[in-house]
């Protein structure tokens, strides 16, 4: 997979607090409603119900949530690294484009990384209350 984007932002907050607020999923900027079955996230965002799929969890550390759509594959890794009673939360979104939608890979990664990339941030701002 090519990288899209990492972005981080070092959040006031215990890591256990930080983690179970990460994983609730309803803090996510443009989602409207997040449903949870098993592993499986149902994100109703702009209109449209996307999926995703945890794939790893490291509880309290790490969780990577993969969607696939069309020709579209997308890995989100979410870490938490403990500092002090403080959080470093780093995203990183991985994108691979196969099929018919190869020749708009960079066009692709783009928009998602103007669309996730501010993620950290939101969260931060979330927890901090700000």
């Amino acid at each position: 997979m090519t990288t899209a984007f990492t972005a981080a932002a070092t959040i006031d907050r215990p890591a256990a607090e930080v983690w179970a607020r990460l994983t609730d999923w309803a803090w996510i900027p443009d989602v409207d409603s997040v449903r949870v079955s098993g592993s499986e996230l149902t994100f109703r965002a702009r209109g449209r119900d996307r999926t995703g799929r945890v794939e790893v969890v490291e509880p309290g550390r790490t969780v990577v949530v993969h969607s696939a759509q069309g020709g579209v594959t997308a890995a989100y890794t979410y870490t938490c690294e403990p500092d002090g009673g403080r959080t470093h939360l780093t995203v990183t979104a991985d994108c691979r484009v196969t099929g018919v939608m190869r020749p708009f890979a960079g066009l692709l990664r783009a928009a998602i990384r103007r669309a996730d990339s501010g993620q950290p941030g939101a969260l931060k701002r979330v927890i901090e209350g700000r």
